[in-house]
């Protein structure tokens, strides 16, 4: 442990957060896969795909192998996380722990938590921690306790000593487990639970959250509420939270915002008030992403109401790419929440295996409700920009209709850039209309106008992981539309990543989303974090957000570059563009 003290002798603070880690269970996605025929398709995987560069350099993985899923306590940022130590799939899993001073510099300590009672004996699974009045934390997870089936119940453990900050290691009580799926809940779609809460002016009890399917054809995802006294008896409340025709909800996570529009964060015991609205996020196991919802929370009658009756219809996303199984927290020495999701490989499983490793963690992102009360904000925490080096900048260039620039001076494999955009009214004035049966979708929409379809404003934006010859190419754009009807401007964000490799056998998704900004003055900006196989990419202070992974052959290290581009039929002018080197962090001794 002396490299705990002094390779880690950075600055600072704390913030509880938890762990959930993503967990797809039965009828999902838990997949054993067969070692041997792994191992042959492996051997036949081309070399490019097991580049080493290809690896993250300055997001969360473990020093190899498979992740898959974060609390604070006495100064260390502590994450635990699903991981298989002996291979890079999903299998052999348990809780794996690394700790930090600031969320970006990582180092890993022993396994936190394996099966080994009899209510997790065939698996531990996701879960979330709490601080309970005396400062002492608390892990709930799910635990599997039958052979042949993902049976799922509830558990709890505590750490050996407390006054360890590293909390190194932890101890399950014989009385576990504490909650068992009963009155006809789904046995094998019952999990996740969440960070519990308490209010300071309520009636003693500890409440928290698990997810669940029910009705016909398991077709309405459900938020049930728990509540106890003691952190050992628990008793389900007799209607759900909430609950909506989405399929299962894995990962719930219900947190209060301000409504002052500032980046301040609550504490997750803080009521619903005049000044406090509520968000409950879900993670969608059909469709493999997360999605949220802006309302109240009525603690008396354990009832949360959307502010949009269609909000669980048209679904706000955390992220509109690849991005599951999120988490937040509270961050009380900087008072903000923080928010954490994982993102999954893009390649296949023999990939993985050839690899070594699979899976990251997003960078995480401060979180907080847009002053206009109908979504949430997101943003690079501020501790990455501590690891921003050489920089490169345009400013004030015009970039015309079919032209691209390339920025240059910097290793642009691992950077982040942000630049801000300017179109004219007269571009506005020419965007293209919008079809009416993709106004709803806006995936399928930068499927059909891609960042290589030409059209009025935009598309627009950057080059990122680009060859030299542009052979490969990842598309991070704008694209301005008329609405359907009316003249009113609809900006699309999109990563179209179908060009950005040579590699076979890739799986390369356009993403995309809506912006809700006002672009009549003709403003718009967008940051992207790239870190070699990653796009992380904000769009208007970061009201969209895009997280997509890729497999350059080509744009590999050195040989990776960037470009300013604009495929539309108008000049739009580059106001500031400043794209900084990224240094590597120190990440679980990889």
């Amino acid at each position: 442990m002396r490299a705990l003290g002094g390779s880690l002798a950075w600055a600072w603070l704390a913030v509880l957060l938890l762990l959930l880690l993503v967990v797809h269970l039965a009828g999902a996605s838990h997949v054993v896969y067969e070692e041997e025929k792994l191992e042959v398709e492996a051997a036949a995987v081309p070399p490019s795909i097991v580049h080493p560069l290809l690896r993250t350099g300055y997001h969360f993985q473990p020093p190899k192998n498979w992740i898959d899923a974060p609390m604070y306590y006495k100064g260390w940022y502590h994450f635990f996380y699903q991981y298989n130590p002996k291979g890079a799939v999903w299998n052999n899993i348990v809780w794996a722990h690394s700790v930090s001073r600031d969320l970006i510099h990582w180092v890993a300590l022993e396994t936190a938590l394996r099966p080994s009672i009899p209510s997790d004996r065939y698996g531990c699974w996701s879960g979330s921690a709490t601080v309970l009045p005396d400062g002492s934390p608390v892990i709930m997870y799910t635990g599997i306790n039958r052979p042949n089936i993902n049976y799922q119940v509830q558990n709890v453990a505590y750490p050996k000593n407390k006054s360890d900050p590293l909390l190194r290691e932890w101890a399950k009580p014989s009385y576990n487990p504490i909650i068992v799926p009963q009155g006809g809940i789904n046995a094998t779609q019952f999990r996740d639970p969440t960070t519990a809460w308490r209010a300071a002016d309520g009636d003693g009890h500890w409440r928290l959250l698990i997810g669940s399917v029910t009705g016909a054809a398991a077709a309405r995802g459900v938020a049930y509420v728990y509540r106890s006294r003691d952190f050992r008896r628990w008793t389900r409340v007799q209607r759900p939270l909430h609950s909506a025709a989405t399929g299962m909800w894995e990962c719930p996570d219900l947190y209060p915002v301000s409504t002052a529009g500032r980046r301040v964060g609550l504490e997750t015991s803080v009521s619903s008030g005049p000044r406090v609205k509520h968000v409950l996020k879900n993670s969608l196991d059909l469709r493999r992403y997360d999605y949220y919802t802006v309302g109240t929370y009525d603690r008396k009658a354990e009832r949360y109401v959307p502010d949009n009756p269609a909000g669980d219809e048209h679904r706000l996303r955390y992220d509109y790419g690849n991005f599951y199984a999120s988490k937040t927290f509270f961050d009380p020495a900087k008072r903000r929440r923080i928010l954490w999701g994982w993102a999954n490989e893009s390649d296949t499983t023999a990939d993985d295996v050839a690899k070594g490793w699979a899976g990251i963690q997003a960078i995480p992102r401060t979180v907080w409700l847009d002053p206009s009360g109908k979504q949430l904000l997101q943003w690079p925490i501020e501790e990455v920009e501590a690891l921003r080096g050489k920089s490169a900048t345009l400013k004030d260039r015009v970039i015309r209709p079919g032209q691209h620039v390339e920025v240059t001076g910097i290793q642009a494999a691992q950077a982040d850039v942000e630049v801000s955009f300017e179109v004219s009214s007269s571009a506005l004035a020419g965007a293209e209309p919008q079809d009416p049966a993709l106004a709803y979708d806006a995936e399928r929409l930068c499927g059909v106008k891609g960042a290589d379809v030409k059209g009025g404003a935009g598309p627009f934006g950057l080059w990122v992981l680009a060859s030299a010859n542009l052979k490969e190419r990842t598309a991070v754009f704008f694209r301005v539309f008329k609405a359907a009807g009316s003249n009113k401007p609809v900006v699309l964000m999109c990563t179209d990543p179908t060009k950005s490799s040579l590699n076979p056998n890739l799986y390369r998704p356009t993403f995309a989303g809506f912006v809700d900004t006002d672009i009549s003055n003709g403003k718009i900006s967008l940051r992207s974090l790239i870190d070699r196989s990653v796009v992380e990419s904000f769009g208007a202070g970061g009201k969209t957000c895009i997280l997509s992974r890729v497999y350059p052959s080509l744009a590999i290290g050195k040989n990776a570059r960037l470009y300013v581009f604009n495929n539309g039929n108008a000049d739009v002018r580059v106001s500031r563009l400043t794209a900084w080197e990224m240094k590597k962090p120190l990440m679980n001794g990889a």
